[in-house]
């Protein structure tokens, strides 16, 4: 978790309540079963973490890039 994550609110769609069944009940001793949309949800937000950190990447690499010589 990163520390900017504690003031700021999650954007919308990131947490879908209908989606949560995680809470187990009385008796239930099974883990809960991802659907095919559940997994295909976690697939597309994988694919934008990954493209969301190359571009830090990207200017990071652009930050600390060394000066351009004088010509």
């Amino acid at each position: 978790m990163l520390l900017f994550e504690f003031f700021r609110q999650d954007p919308a769609g990131y947490h879908d309540v209908e989606d949560d069944n995680s809470q187990p009940r009385l008796g239930e001793l099974r883990k809960t079963k991802l659907t095919l949309r559940q997994i295909n949800k976690l697939r597309r937000m994988n694919e934008v973490r990954t493209f969301e950190y190359q571009e830090k990447l990207k200017n990071i690499k652009k930050q600390y890039m060394p000066p351009a010589a004088p010509v």
